[in-house]
């Protein structure tokens, strides 16, 4: 398992009329990038009230993932077309827990916070009509990571998964929102949740 790329904002560009400028628009980086807490140096957001902070200082996407939307749209999916800082190779994101932890390197640890929800700003970089909702159905969205340990981050460094939590909610789960005993189990865990998540958790649990 390996970071296959790493992809910091190349500009900001116009995003849909009611969002503004948006620093989607990630590119691979040929250098050795600094990671701290609140994400990539030289990175950027621009929906502070959506997007960023702690819990959302990194987004990462599995190049495996990015290959499959290729073939299904008959395109190319170059590394950062997502909004990914981390292109991965050999990881599977979506069956990654909430809440484990990963070392990207020989510095980096981060936590796996939550699935990322597509947005109408997603979807105007896309250009492809309803894909909010053909992204969200497919079930492959990456996941947002909180950096627990700082350093430096570069092309080809290993990712290692070196502690799991004891529930079974995965960012597949999590986003797919509809089982309700994985749901408690993972309340249930001492799990450390986003509280958006644990809201969203505590809601589905209480179906069952």
């Amino acid at each position: 398992m390996r970071v296959l790329t790493v992809n910091v904002v190349e500009e900001l560009i116009p995003g849909p009329k009611e969002s503004g400028l948006t620093a989607i628009d990630k590119r691979p980086q040929g250098r050795r990038v600094p990671v701290g807490l609140l994400g990539l140096e030289g990175d950027r957001v621009c929906d502070t009230e959506s997007h960023g902070g702690p819990d959302q200082a990194l987004y990462a996407y599995a190049r495996e993932d990015s290959a499959w939307w290729a073939e299904q749209l008959g395109r190319e999916i170059p590394a950062g077309l997502f909004g990914e800082n981390l292109s991965t190779e050999g990881l599977d994101i979506t069956n990654a827990l909430i809440g484990e932890v990963w070392r990207l390197g020989d510095e980096v640890e981060v936590m796996v916070r939550a699935p990322r929800i597509p947005c109408v700003t997603f979807q105007a970089r896309m250009g492809i009509p309803r894909w909010v909702k053909r992204f969200h159905q497919e079930g492959r969205p990456g996941a947002y990571l909180k950096v627990l340990k700082t350093g430096t981050i570069g092309a080809g460094d290993q990712i290692d998964v070196i502690s799991r939590p004891d529930h079974e909610v995965t960012i597949g789960v999590m986003f797919a929102a509809q089982d309700s005993a994985k749901m408690r189990g993972m309340l249930d865990s001492d799990a450390d949740l986003v509280d958006e998540l644990r809201d969203e958790a505590q809601r589905i649990a209480a179906r069952a």
